[in-house]
């Protein structure tokens, strides 16, 4: 098959140990030609290219900024990305016909460009739901759902819509999501039970977050060198959070939860991230200078797998107002790793419960400070070797590549190689 790849994401490299890169390795290894349209933000200062490396044909379109700016030119960068993007691919792909289009949210605007593939070239499409927009918009109260500001609520809930009515198939993150999409969206409802009665399956489906399995752990003694090099304390339970420090992840919790741990003398808190709330967070350290807190905007990717193999606990964190169920990819991390790990979130999300019920860590409600410290109490005197070790367990029996590969595939298999 010609598989057609669609993010907004940078993509430097399909040799990069990230989730899509790993996935669209997968295809290679089986024999399919992979094509992928990815962005370049405007702040980057580089033109729109067409590369080709190791079997992968990449195609990086300049677009606005998305990223690090401020909410009107995000939304004006995203509303133009469908445009940028059609016209890319009509310059460089135009005679290329693809079997199969695959397509991560966010964004929900890449729906004209899927529609487009999908009608020139009579390709199936596959929608990788990351991101159920714009309700988690709304839950947040960046939008509203009623009076004259809700045009723009209404205009991307139009799209959203559409993007479903494009997509042959809708792979979820979790069974919650699953049942999200089916309570809140009739018409995909309608197309699912109909699906079912005359196929047996349904057009929506769990196809979880993938990564390529590698064992990231690290020995003793390499722990204790990372440690020293990043001052992080050689005796302490060391929780770990990486990743994107923004509204979604209620740090303005995350501050309170930490400000309660500050004298907590067993635990060590390391914060590795970016984004719009790292100023609150830089702020907050600053203003206490707590002992057992430390806070890094960036760390290399290569020693960033270092630095999490390196700690004891690893956390994650979502806003308690979220109605839709995120699934944040950092837990991918923290398997990879062997670690527990600590999921502080809605009751929307299924992460908590896939966590406890698997035996990998520990969950509580991102609305309550003293639940947090029972749960730092169990983590810091727990046998975190053997927990880490059934999560690395679960890793392997649920998030590979291999297994989404086949989930996307299986109703494709009939379709021949060009």
């Amino acid at each position: 098959m010609k598989v057609l790849f669609l993010t907004i994401g940078s993509f430097p490299s399909i040799e990069d140990h990230e989730m899509y890169p790993d996935l669209m390795r997968e295809f290679l290894r089986h024999g399919h030609s992979v094509y992928v349209v990815c962005a370049r933000e405007r702040r980057m200062r580089v033109p729109t290219i067409y590369v080709k490396e190791n079997g992968a044909h990449i195609l990086k379109v300049k677009i606005g900024n998305i990223t690090k700016t401020n909410i009107v030119e995000k939304g004006i960068s995203t509303i133009l990305i469908e445009r940028l993007y059609l016209a890319a691919i009509k310059k460089h792909f135009k005679d290329i016909k693809f079997d199969l289009v695959i397509y991560p949210t966010p964004p929900i605007t890449l729906c004209g460009v899927v529609d487009y593939i999908k009608k020139r070239d009579h390709a199936r499409t596959y929608l990788l739901l990351k991101d159920i927009f714009p309700q988690n918009a709304v839950d947040l109260g960046m939008m509203v759902t009623f009076g004259w500001k809700s045009i723009i609520y209404r205009y991307f809930r139009k799209k959203e819509k559409k993007l479903y009515r494009v997509s042959d198939k809708i792979g979820c993150m979790s069974s919650a999501n699953v049942e999200y999409v089916l309570k809140h969206n009739i018409e995909v409802r309608k197309r699912d039970d109909e699906e079912r009665k005359q196929n047996g399956r349904g057009i929506i489906e769990v196809c979880p977050n993938c990564v390529e399995i590698t064992d990231t752990s690290i020995s003793k003694e390499e722990g204790i060198k990372i440690r020293k090099k990043y001052n992080i304390p050689p005796d302490k339970t060391v929780f770990i959070y990486g990743g994107n420090l923004g509204r979604p992840q209620g740090i303005e919790f995350m501050l309170k939860c930490l400000h309660s741990q500050r004298k907590n003398d067993k635990a060590f808190f390391l914060i590795v991230g970016n984004g719009t709330e790292y100023g609150s967070v830089k702020r907050y350290v600053d203003k206490y200078k707590s002992k057992n807190i430390a806070l890094h905007q960036w760390i290399p990717t290569n020693e960033y797998e270092k630095v999490v193999a390196a700690c004891d606990v690893g956390m994650i964190f979502l806003d308690y107002r979220f109605t839709i169920p995120n699934f944040p990819s950092r837990l991918l991390s923290y398997l990879s790793a062997k670690l527990p790990v600590l999921a502080v979130t809605d009751k929307a999300t299924d992460v908590g419960k896939v966590i406890v019920e698997n035996g990998f860590g520990w969950w509580c409600g991102s609305n309550k400070v003293d639940d947090f410290g029972k749960m730092i109490s169990l983590a810091c005197n727990a046998d975190r070797k053997e927990i880490g070790l059934a999560g690395a367990r679960y890793l392997v029996d649920n998030y590979t590549t291999e297994r989404s590969y086949e989930i996307i595939v299986k109703d494709n298999v009939s379709v021949e190689c060009r």
